[in-house]
C-alpha cells in the first residue's frame, strides 16, 4: 500500500484514463493530452513517466490501477481500484501520506517536493518540476507527508 487513509483532498480531478498498471500514491504525468474539457476523450492518459525529464505532473493517483479478468473477479471497490484504462482519481491539491519516495532520498520537513522517476516523489530539483511540499521526514516505514499544489 503506497497511500495511508491520512490525507487531505481539496481539489481532485477525474478526467484522465490510464492504460497502464499503477498503485496508487506516485506522481501521474500526462502521457497523451485529450481535447477540450476531454472528459470522455480516451486520448487523455497519465501514467507514471520513467525519467524526470519532460515529466509533466497533473496530479497524485488516489487509485490502485488493475488488470483484472473481469469473468472472474470483480473489482474491489472498497480498495479504489480501477480497471487498466478506465479513469482515475488524480489528486491536484491537498496531503497525502505516501511512501512513494525517490529510493535515497531523505526529505525533511519543509524541503520541496519533486517529481521523480517512475513516479516517486523526490527532493532534487535537478530537472524536476515542484510538486508541493514535505511535511514531515520518512518514518520506520518509509512514508512521509507531502503537501500537494499542482497548478
Amino acid at each position: 500500500m503506497a497511500l495511508k487513509a491520512d490525507r487531505i483532498e481539496l481539489l481532485t480531478d477525474v478526467s484522465f484514463f490510464m492504460n497502464t498498471v499503477a498503485e496508487r500514491g506516485g506522481v501521474a504525468s500526462v502521457s497523451t493530452g485529450g481535447s477540450g474539457v476531454s472528459m470522455d476523450d480516451a486520448s487523455a492518459v497519465v501514467a507514471y513517466a520513467g525519467a524526470v525529464s519532460g515529466a509533466k505532473p497533473v496530479g497524485v493517483l488516489l487509485t490502485d490501477v488493475v488488470n483484472l479478468d473481469l469473468t472472474r473477479q470483480h473489482i474491489n471497490w472498497h480498495k479504489d481500484e480501477v480497471q487498466v484504462g478506465g479513469k482515475v482519481t488524480l489528486l491536484r491539491n491537498g496531503q497525502v501520506t505516501t511512501n512513494m519516495i525517490v529510493s535515497g532520498a531523505t526529505p525533511t520537513a519543509g524541503a520541496d517536493a519533486y517529481v521523480g522517476a517512475d513516479g516517486k516523489i523526490g527532493t532534487s530539483s535537478t530537472n524536476a518540476v515542484k510538486i508541493g511540499q514535505f511535511l514531515s521526514s520518512k518514518d520506520a516505514d518509509g512514508y512521509a507527508k507531502v503537501s500537494v499544489n499542482i497548478a
